[in-house]
């Protein structure tokens, strides 16, 4: 078992990062834990410190061997996302209760909550896998292209991701019957072949240099996250059919993608990229301002680390720009 790298720090970054942003930063996981039950709190970050770490890891590692672009992390990141919600902790099939709220019956059908199904597996693919994978290349941009792991590194990882997702399998209750099981185990398959044969272009940013302001691209970058707290309101009224949620959580986020690929460019576009992950942290800061008077006190402290990272990762990309060099690692 070997490291390719001559650094942990990238490797830690990702490890730490792809948990704290979809678990500690929308107060799934709340920081108050940290008081209240310690020893719980240790506990379950331990437990997604391997889940979305190895998989976060894995994923990364598989777009570098494989020579391939966003268009396959975002593929094996919504297939990690069903492998998560739907095959480790069953929240796909949840009838009510927490997590699902609402959506245990809102677009339920065939012991599916689809429509909870669709926006956790985008939620997934971008704020779980794609933006922890974003902001350790704006970090580390001299390890971005490059393999991490042996493949003894590797398949400790794959036994830590699938140990934890077969164990998680058998805990959890709500579980999916046989035909659901095979159903989603079959989507995320077909979703890691699709990830591995996608032309390497697929997500290609138009060529040649960013164009619009940083608050377009930011605006463009939080919307999914928008739409679908505009969802969760919409279907507390019922006020629209499941069907028409599922199209337009879709529609939001091909159109932001489009918007995205028009705008970022493929040269010298570090800034244009540190817009993208500051629009879709933005969404979740604002989320947390709200939930900090509602129900998880102190997790604006999360909010503030992530406001630092990027201030942090901001000041070292300008000095890029002002000194005609690569920006060094801050970290």
């Amino acid at each position: 078992m070997q490291l390719k790298i001559g650094s942990w720090k990238p490797v830690l970054a990702l490890l730490f990062l792809a948990p704290t942003i979809p678990e500690l930063l929308t107060g799934s996981t709340p920081i108050t834990l940290a008081v209240t039950d310690p020893h719980m709190f240790v506990l379950q970050f331990m437990v997604i410190l391997g889940l979305y770490g190895a998989g976060a890891l894995l994923i990364r590692e598989a777009s570098a061997r494989w020579r391939k672009g966003w268009g396959t992390i975002l593929l094996l990141g919504a297939a990690y996302g069903i492998m998560e919600e739907g095959i480790a902790v069953h929240t796909f099939f949840e009838a009510s209760g927490n997590p699902v709220g609402v959506f245990g019956t809102y677009g339920r059908a065939f012991g599916v909550n689809w429509v909870w199904a669709a926006g956790l597996t985008i939620f997934h693919s971008l704020y779980s896998i794609s933006l922890p994978i974003l902001l350790v290349e704006l970090l580390f941009p001299e390890y971005r292209r490059r393999e991490w792991f042996d493949r003894g590194f590797v398949g400790i990882l794959m036994i830590v991701y699938f140990g934890l997702i077969a164990l998680l399998y058998v805990l959890t209750p709500s579980k999916p019957d046989f035909f659901d099981f095979l159903l989603f185990l079959a989507i995320s398959i077909l979703l890691v072949f699709c990830a591995y044969f996608a032309p390497k272009d697929i997500l290609r940013p138009r060529p040649g240099h960013p164009r619009g302001g940083p608050v377009i691209i930011s605006l463009s970058a939080a919307v999914f996250f928008a739409s679908w707290l505009i969802v969760d309101l919409l279907a507390k009224g019922n006020t629209l059919p499941p069907l028409a949620s599922v199209i337009f959580l879709l529609s939001v986020t091909a159109i932001s993608a489009k918007l995205l690929l028009s705008r970022v460019g493929d040269i010298d576009n570090e800034m244009a990229k540190l817009s993208i992950a500051t629009g879709m942290l933005s969404a979740l800061f604002v989320w947390d301002i709200f939930i900090e008077f509602v129900s998880i006190h102190g997790i604006l402290l999360v909010t503030a680390v992530f406001v630092y990272l990027l201030i942090r990762l901001h000041r070292s990309l300008s000095m890029r720009y002002d000194n005609g060099s690569p920006p060094a690692p801050i970290m």
